[in-house]
């Protein structure tokens, strides 16, 4: 593999200089029509009342008034801080029950011979195929007779399984020797020791990209919040921007500060794992 990339490599650099500068232009005009968006929601977050609607449009405030806009976000919504911990903890909460029930299960699939191990795996990658819309009501009636309404337990337990995070674990399990399990086990482990002392940290860039997709999911899950809680004290940052807009104004201002202030997170996080989560995703597309 390693000799592969190398020859790509030396291929791209024998490449005529017109060739590279022309590519280099093109996924430089990729790179600013993704980034464009974010950076329109930060400067408009910094924009004043009387230039939201003025006409010409202007990219850049004329007059910053970036702390006046937080502070009247909090203003306007005083329990925003709040429902950034809340999304944290539904985020945090989702995260570590995805990684529990999917490692295990992906463990079972890739290492156990069971009976009707294909037909269960493959029931289980057919739920990806089906719209959340059409289980949303029979899991609210659920959530419902639980008494879990305007619960953590609503909006954390449904989210501990994902079978995207189940295959693209299980693939990762695959890539990895079975004779380093083996040698553990010789040496007294357990099927659960050897996942968690071996397996799990030979596939660090695939938890690495589990981790970036899981939270990024539930940090911006917006649906399934809003039917299951409308409580402040347990509802999410989504639903908390959502409720900035009224029925004849929407001060856009302050709701591209609550979306530029719920977004930095994601940022941050992603720009820390970038390099693990392109490696995860590439090892868990590899077919062995």
């Amino acid at each position: 593999m390693r000799l592969t990339l190398r020859r790509r490599a030396a291929t791209a650099h024998d490449l005529p200089v017109p060739i590279v500068l022309l590519v280099y232009a093109i996924l430089l005009a990729g790179a600013l029509i993704m980034i464009l968006p974010f950076l329109w929601m930060a400067s408009t977050a910094c924009k004043p009342p009387v230039e939201l609607n003025k006409v010409p449009v202007t990219f850049l405030p004329e007059n910053p008034v970036c702390g006046e806009n937080l502070g009247l976000l909090y203003d306007t919504s005083p329990h925003f801080n709040r429902y950034l911990l809340n999304s944290a903890i539904v985020t945090i909460g989702r995260t570590l029950g995805q990684l529990v029930t999917c490692s295990l299960a992906a463990y079972g699939f890739a290492r156990f011979k069971f009976p009707g191990r294909g037909l269960i795996f493959a029931l289980c990658l057919a739920l990806l195929m089906v719209p959340f819309q059409a289980i949303l009501i029979p899991e609210f009636m659920l959530i419902r007779k639980l008494g879990w309404l305007n619960t953590f337990r609503a909006l954390i337990v449904p989210g501990t399984f994902s079978a995207f995070a189940l295959f693209l674990l299980r693939q990762a399990f695959l890539q990895i020797p079975v004779e380093i399990e083996e040698a553990a086990i010789i040496d007294g482990a357990n099927p659960l020791r050897v996942l968690w002392y071996v397996t799990l940290p030979l596939s660090a860039p695939a938890l690495a990209a589990f981790a970036v997709i899981t939270v990024q999911a539930a940090w911006n899950d917006f649906l399934y919040p809003l039917v299951v809680s409308n409580s402040p004290d347990t509802r999410v940052v989504t639903i908390g921007i959502a409720l900035l807009q009224g029925e004849r104004r929407t001060p856009y201002n302050l709701l591209m500060m609550g979306s530029f202030l719920a977004t930095v997170p994601m940022l941050v996080l992603f720009t820390a794992l970038q390099r693990y989560f392109i490696a995860g995703i590439a090892m868990g597309g590899v077919k062995r």
